[in-house]
Order: C-alpha cells, then sequence, then structure tokens
C-alpha cells in the first residue's frame, strides 16, 4: 500500500477515534485513542472468524508500516522537540542531580535487574533464554517513554517539583535507553568475546556526549538566525529545519538524535522568547509544534492498538507479560531508590517520591519499535508480546490511576 494511503487512514481513524473519545469517553486524548483502537482491533479480530478476508487486509494495512522507522527515525525527533520546546531551564536545572542520575544509573541498573529477573523468572516457568536477551529486553522496557509521560502528566495535575523530575527523566533516558540497547545488541550478535569494553565505552560517549555537544551548536546556531529576523513565518521554517537536519546529521554522525532534539529544543525555548522572537512569532510557534505534538501523538498511540493485529496471542506469552509487570515496577523503584535518598534533603522532595515516580513512569511507543529491532533468534516475539502487555497496562492502569494517587498521596501530607 503507498505511503499517503497509510497516512490517510491513520489520520482518518485517529480523528474519528478522537472524536468518539472527546464526545463520549472523555479520557485524556492519548489514553482515549489508544483504547478505542484497541477495541476497534478486538472487533476486526472477531470479525475475522467470520470473514477471513477483513482479518488479512487489515493485518497486511499493519504490517506493511515499519513501526520501528516510523517512531525512532521519522516522529520521535519531532515529539521530543515538541516536548522539550516547553520544558523550563530553571525548573530543570534545580533537578539536574537527581534527572542526570535517573538517566543515565537509573537506566543501566533497571536494565540488569529486569533482565536478571525475568531470566529466572523464564528459567521457573521452563522457558529458559540466554541471559544477553533478557539484558536486551531489559534496556528496552527501562526508559519511561517521553510521548506518553508528556502526554498524561498534562492532564494530572501533578506538583511540578514531581512533573520535572519525571519529564527531565524522559526526556533524557531513552536517548541512554537506546544507546545501552544497541551496545547489548551489538554484544548479542557479535558475542560478548569479540566486544571490548573500550568498544563499549567509546560507544556510548560517543552517542550521548556527542548527541549533547551537536544539539547545542545547531540549537545555538538556530537561535543565532532567528534573533536576526523578525518574520514569524520564516522562523516556524527554521525550528522545523532544526529538527529534521539535526535529526539526520546525528544519525549520519553516530550521535544520538533523541539526546540532540532535546537540547537544542530546551536550548530554543527558553533563550528566544527572551531576545529573538517577537510575541508574534511566540504564538506561533508555539501552536504549530502544538498542533505537531497533537497531530503525532494520535498517529502513535492509534498505531499502538492496532499493533495488537500482529501480537502473537500465546498464553504462555501473555503469562509471562503479566509477570513481568511488576518486575518492571519493582526494578524501577529500586533504581530510582538511590539518587532519590542521595537528594532527598537537599531538594525537598514530596512524599513518597519514589512510589509517585515509579508509577508515574508510562512506558509507550519506543519500547516496542526497539522490541520490533530485535532478530528472530532473540526471541522477538516473545519479548514483543511481553513488551506490549507491559505497555498497554502502563499507559492505560498507570496512565489513568497517576492523577488519583498524587492527590492521595498529597492529600494525606501534612500543609
Amino acid at each position: 500500500m503507498e505511503i499517503f494511503s497509510i497516512i490517510t487512514i491513520l489520520t482518518i481513524l485517529s480523528a474519528l477515534f478522537a472524536y468518539i473519545n472527546t464526545k463520549f469517553l472523555k479520557l485524556p486524548f492519548t489514553i482515549g485513542l489508544m483504547i478505542i483502537a484497541m477495541l476497534f482491533t478486538l472487533v476486526i479480530l472477531i470479525l475475522g472468524y467470520f470473514e477471513s478476508a477483513v482479518l488479512e487486509q487489515s493485518k497486511t494495512l499493519i504490517q506493511s508500516i515499519d513501526f520501528k522507522t516510523v517512531l525512532l527515525e521519522i516522529m520521535l525527533s519531532f515529539l521530543l522537540f515538541a516536548g522539550a520546546l516547553h520544558t523550563k531551564l530553571d525548573e530543570l536545572a534545580k533537578q539536574r542531580g537527581p534527572i542526570m542520575l535517573f538517566a543515565t544509573f537509573g537506566v543501566l541498573l533497571s536494565t540488569f535487574l529486569i533482565g536478571t529477573l525475568f531470566y529466572f523468572l523464564a528459567e521457573l516457568i521452563a522457558h529458559p533464554i540466554a541471559y544477553i536477551y533478557c539484558l536486551l529486553f531489559g534496556a528496552l522496557i527501562s526508559p519511561t517513554d517521553p510521548i506518553a509521560v508528556l502526554g498524561i502528566l498534562k492532564e494530572a495535575n501533578a506538583p511540578k517539583k514531581l512533573e520535572i523530575k519525571i519529564v527531565g527523566e524522559s526526556l533524557f533516558n531513552d536517548g541512554v535507553g537506546v544507546v545501552v540497547f544497541l551496545v547489548l545488541l551489538s554484544i548479542a550478535q557479535r558475542g560478548i568475546a569479540s566486544v571490548e569494553a573500550e568498544e563499549v565505552g567509546l560507544l556510548f560517549f560517543e552517542e550521548v556526549f556527542g548527541g549533547l555537544a551537536l544539539g547545542l551548536v545547531l540549537g545555538w546556531l538556530a537561535f543565532k538566525l532567528m534573533k536576526s529576523i523578525d518574520h514569524y513565518e520564516t522562523e516556524v521554517l527554521l525550528t522545523l529545519a532544526l529538527v529534521m537536519g539535526l535529526y539526520a546529521l546525528a544519525s549520519y554522525l553516530h550521535f544520538s538524535g533523541p539526546l540532540a532534539v532535546v537540547v537544542a529544543g530546551i536550548l530554543i525555548g527558553n533563550k528566544s522568547p527572551e531576545t529573538a522572537w517577537s510575541s508574534v512569532t511566540q504564538n506561533y510557534v508555539d501552536k504549530f509544534w502544538e498542533l505537531i505534538d497533537v497531530f503525532l501523538n494520535a498517529i502513535l498511540f492509534v498505531l499502538i492498538g492496532l499493533e495488537l493485529l500482529i501480537i502473537t496471542i500465546n498464553t504462555e506469552y501473555i503469562l509471562l507479560g503479566l509477570l513481568a509487570i511488576p518486575i518492571a515496577l519493582v526494578s524501577r523503584y529500586l533504581a530510582l531508590s538511590g539518587p532519590i535518598i542521595l537528594f532527598r534533603k537537599k531538594l525537598e522532595f514530596i512524599p513518597k517520591t519514589g512510589l509517585l515516580m515509579t508509577w508515574g513512569g508510562i512506558r509507550g511507543g519506543i519500547s516496542i519499535a526497539l522490541a520490533l529491532s530485535l532478530e528472530p533468534i532473540m526471541e522477538r516475539e516473545l519479548f514483543l508480546t511481553v513488551t506490549y502487555v507491559i505497555v498497554v497496562f502502563s499507559i492505560i492502569i498507570q496512565g489513568l490511576s497517576i492523577g488519583p494517587l498524587v492527590k492521595k498521596i498529597l492529600s494525606k501530607t501534612p500543609q
């Protein structure tokens, strides 16, 4: 099927599902879209029992969409920039210590905790899996998804101190998580004996620090260009060119594109309103990126719901997915505990920060995209199903309950 036809179908479905949610369900935007998409998929599966052509055509459509490429190489850069653009640097700077530890040490520790626990879980149900493949699963499920987190926290009314930690962590930890995943994937493909520690360190340094530096340099250049003119059409185009060019250049140089885009977005969003943009330009830039954010979020969460069509529905896989939910949650809580204890007194964390950050750490499309990039020999079908179960639980159950949980905990806190 042609790319324009696929985009047209997804846009029509997204608009229809958004209308149904807005008119009847009134759930948070992204959660409502995904739930309706999943219900729509279940209807297709039921119809498929009576008319197999309907199911086959639907599966063909979803299989023709390279979810990994669409998300990681096309949509992610725009969504990250849109989120970073409205992240206040002064608030982020105050929490930079714990955020950086959450996004680095936290991701690494969570990767090994989840991988190790899942390895023993698989052994327990007599489905042994190579440890390196379990670590790959730990790496792809550890990062919280900035797309899901940003969309859901907007409606959760979380305190600013908590929100900036979760959002700040999610903006940076996906880039780190992808690097960790790529390192482990290289080890899994080539064998641990052929991968040297220096090579791993160099790859990590190049991806992370290269991405940060590139984002700063090109973000500053774009800022200077916008500062030299006052023409909102051109300035909107410059932000669009920055995101597309920056992500493409980062990929070419083997730097982290997500980290580069986040840094550029934070720089542009905090420097430009003060000195580079007129009020008219700021209004147009904000509205443009808000619309991009809404449109791509709608497409993404509808796609996540429709991915149910190609997930292997296997009792053992589903069971492993359900058992992996508490493993992922406990591992995240433990991985966050060190930085929270270290900075608790200095930054006056709100009560139960560890619990709230654990429950507010939503997994999303990035985890599914990474699971799809596994090779068949790496238990891809199993890990894809397990990942999908965790993502659905995370977005629907955690996403719908994080707001009430925040209110409940804060209501019990002495003022």
